[in-house]
């Protein structure tokens, strides 16, 4: 099982993030173009919290309040839980399912980031490992 480093480094990309004093439109303008559905909120290289789609609709569409004007700070989820790279794939999908949780952080023991996986991630490699085990008892009973 591949552990959530692993896997980061099979995504090849550097994680998306804006600043707290950015605006939710702003945010929402890069989730768009990016075509993703969370954003880390960094102050220098301090996670400061975490931006999702979830938060835009609790906290600021339905309390009518102003996606250009409210400040990302304002909206975002700041108590953020973060995996450490060893956790293994079904580790962090356990974790995620626990919490109700779409992205998880994956943090250093001395809070440096490496990245964030989503639970799209780890599904996706779940799903490749199970076709590789498949592939494998295939061609065992094949011989």
């Amino acid at each position: 099982m591949k552990s959530v480093k692993q896997l980061l480094g099979d995504k090849q990309r550097t994680p998306l993030s804006v600043a707290p004093d950015d605006s939710v439109f702003t945010a929402l303008e890069t989730m768009a173009k990016y075509d993703v559905g969370a954003l880390l909120v960094m102050e220098g290289s301090h996670l400061a919290g975490i931006f999702s789609e979830r938060d835009y609709a609790r906290k600021v569409i339905l309390q009518g309040k102003s996606s250009r004007e409210t400040k990302v700070r304002e909206i975002m989820t700041d108590k953020v839980l973060c995996a450490k790279p060893e956790l293994t794939v079904d580790e962090a999908m356990t974790i995620m399912s626990q919490k109700h949780i779409r992205h998880l952080p994956v943090m250093t023991a001395d809070n440096q980031l490496l990245g964030i996986v989503s639970i799209g991630d780890l599904v996706k490699a779940t799903i490749d490992e199970q076709a590789f085990v498949i592939a494998q008892l295939e061609q065992y009973i094949a011989s």
